[in-house]
């Protein structure tokens, strides 16, 4: 993707806004008090809100194309899932200040789900596991598969959420809401964490760079996927003959795509799935989801600067496999040590091969590499197309530099999967 840019984030707002817009006037409230209006009208936000981030939640190619691809949509899903729970907590707080006008134990009585029916039970249990899972969603320091498994609170949230309207008698055109609600979670949940939406591959063949680095090629079994350089596959590795999947869906850049589907990514031991897949064998089943991402899309417009940090030289890998430059590139392939180098054999024999193509390989150790010393002046970046790829980290410092010396955010795109 690029830096961020309204206009790719356009059509995630109207749908954003179409929905809390209609739920708010289908539901708006008349002849009531204000606060007890401000509550009704938080409430109905927050569900439009909610609804909107089930929305991009989902899976799928065609709908990641259409908004700008997974990594901005679950950018919006994370925003939103936040602003709804804000609009949530004004709900009940509106709800006794309507009560508090009264009295402070009628406030109080509005607040004490004890005091009141099932239905109120269903709202203050959907908001503390929305509470709940968004702190687990949010902090970096929460594993892959703890995350997985808290991360299915926000899922009964939104259940008891539904609960809770419908607890309250809704009227026929808002009644749609939970049901849209369940509707795209278990869309989600079938088609993308249970693999529906995924097509059966198999694993031909493994080659191994280094200990924690590892190319996998996947064939087809059925329909294949049509996908170009600097796109990505969302894969689950499941059982071989003596090889125990750990069947969970992670994204995986391609690193190759042959003329009769066949596809090959990289594998970097970044966790405890990834690691167990070092030991990945032929003949293990595979499913594939995507492909997904535009990144390197606009690569031939005009010579262009590539910067990888390790694993993340797969995209631009893929595009050299493919044939010859058809502009100017030079390559800065960053590694912390030699035996993590992957591929780089491969890049130098390519270099050769292709006289567009200038590689710079540089060793940074466990520091951060000085970007200001590596990256091209001022005067050279002009009119350059620059892609980033690799760690959170270095694609955020090399971003920094690049702005600083003039670098139009038009001109920068970058590649990460540091979304969950």
């Amino acid at each position: 993707m690029r830096l961020p840019d309204f206009s790719r984030s356009l059509w995630i707002f109207l749908i954003a806004a179409a929905l809390v817009i209609s739920l708010v006037w289908w539901s708006y409230p008349h002849d009531i008090s204000p606060w007890r209006s401000a509550a009704i009208v938080s409430g109905w936000i927050a569900c439009g809100l909610l609804l909107a981030s089930l929305v991009l939640m989902v899976r799928e190619p065609w709908l990641a194309k259409a908004l700008g691809g997974l990594e901005p949509m679950y950018l919006w899903h994370h925003r939103f899932g936040i602003w709804a729970y804000l609009a949530l907590l004004v709900h009940p707080l509106a709800l006794a200040a309507d009560g508090w006008a009264s009295s402070a134990s009628l406030a109080w009585a509005s607040l004490a789900p004890w005091q009141q029916g099932w239905p109120v039970w269903f709202g203050w249990a959907a908001m503390v596991c929305m509470m709940v899972g968004l702190v687990v969603s949010l902090s970096p320091k929460v594993t892959y598969s703890l995350w997985r498994r808290l991360h299915h609170l926000l899922t009964l949230s939104v259940i008891l959420g539904g609960a809770h309207l419908v607890g309250l008698g809704l009227e026929a055109p808002l009644i749609a809401m939970p049901l849209l609600a369940l509707f795209f979670l278990l869309w989600r949940i079938l088609r993308g964490d249970f693999g529906w939406a995924a097509k059966p591959f198999v694993v031909t063949q493994v080659n191994h760079f280094g200990p924690d680095v590892v190319e996998v090629s996947l064939r087809p079994l059925a329909q294949p996927i049509t996908a170009v350089a600097g796109q990505f596959v969302v894969v689950a590795f499941f059982q071989g003959r003596s090889f125990h999947g750990c069947g969970e869906y992670h994204p995986y850049t391609l690193s190759a795509m042959a003329p009769d589907g066949s596809l090959s990514i990289g594998i970097k031991a970044l966790g405890d799935c990834t690691r167990h897949l070092q030991s990945v064998q032929p003949g293990v089943a595979v499913r594939v989801q995507g492909p997904f991402g535009n990144f390197l899309a606009e690569r031939n417009q005009g010579p262009g600067l590539w910067i990888a940090g390790g694993i993340g030289i797969t995209p631009f890998l893929a595009v050299l496999r493919s044939g010859p430059l058809p502009q100017a590139v030079r390559l800065i392939y960053l590694h912390r040590h030699d035996a993590e180098a992957a591929f780089l054999a491969e890049l130098r024999a390519l270099a050769v091969q292709q006289p567009l193509l200038c590689l710079q390989v540089i060793t940074s150790g466990d520091e951060l590499p000085n970007l200001d010393a590596v990256l091209p002046s001022a005067a050279e970046l002009t009119a350059l197309a620059c892609y980033l790829c690799g760690p959170q980290g270095l694609v955020g410092a090399a971003i920094k530099v690049l702005k600083k010396r003039g670098v139009s955010r038009q001109n920068i795109h970058f590649e990460r999967f540091d979304f969950r």
